[in-house]
């Protein structure tokens, strides 16, 4: 979804939320903080390769540049959160270089989010949040492995030229690593190929033009990296089991 790329990249204080129904989106990372707050039905979450499977009132509190993704099962209805950690500064200072053992904390109210409308409300919320995750887990010194800076910059590669003729040999060139080292590191960091991984985030961003777009679905295959609309219709039903027009018709 484009409502995820770059968010918190601004340094400023920053605080976004938005409902979901029965989304799946692939493996993306950012400078935010972001909360995933389970309304209804279950998710299937991965955060740094550990997976949660969250239920109504569930939250997976995931920290900056922590590699993540989430997967609807059945049914989802979902709220996220994305906030920049200048909002909680003091808790972003002392925990910087750390990540939580385990990233999930269960709400027992969560909160009318239209009522946080102002910078104090959401930062009450928010060290709220902090306040429980600390009490219930350790935080962990980050183990910022090579190989992770790597993977981090093939996301990165994804996310900006996604819609163009965005290979693994073509990203091979940019980063100026060899193809097969590359293949390798990549199926062991995601546990799927980079053509997988591809296929799985151009039709999460097609999902979110047919919700949000008037585009018609030939100009939505092409902003999303197919020239082929034939091709794009059978991915998209691989991913999603929806054709297209069946997924834009769906309430």
């Amino acid at each position: 979804m484009v409502f995820f790329e770059r968010h918190g990249v601004e340094e400023k204080e920053s605080f976004k939320h938005f409902t979901l129904v029965n989304e799946n989106f692939p493996l993306h990372f950012h400078r935010a903080y972001e909360l995933i707050i389970v309304n209804e039905g279950e998710l299937l979450a991965t955060v740094d390769k550990k997976k949660y499977s969250l239920h109504k009132n569930d939250s997976v509190f995931i920290f900056n540049n922590q590699i993540h993704e989430f997967k609807t099962i059945n049914h989802s209805n979902i709220t996220i959160v994305i906030f920049s950690p200048e909002l909680i500064g003091h808790f972003f200072a002392n925990v910087k270089g750390t990540i939580p053992e385990n990233n999930v904390i269960h709400l027992e109210d969560v909160p009318d989010f239209h009522g946080l409308d102002s910078i104090y409300r959401q930062k009450s919320f928010l060290y709220d949040i902090c306040g429980t995750l600390v009490n219930q887990t350790n935080l962990t010194p980050v183990a910022d492995s090579s190989k992770a800076q790597v993977f981090h910059k093939i996301l990165l590669y994804v996310d900006k030229y996604y819609c163009e003729d965005c290979t693994l040999k073509s990203v091979a060139k940019d980063l100026q690593y060899d193809y097969a080292y590359l293949s390798k590191l990549f199926v062991q960091m995601a546990n799927i190929s980079f053509t997988e991984y591809l296929t799985q985030y151009r039709i999460s961003q097609a999902c979110y033009l047919l919700k949000n777009s008037q585009k018609t679905i030939g100009e939505i295959a092409m902003r999303c990296g197919y020239n082929n609309l034939r091709s794009f219709n059978r991915n998209f039903k691989k991913v999603t089991a929806y054709s297209p027009r069946e997924y834009r018709g769906i309430s």
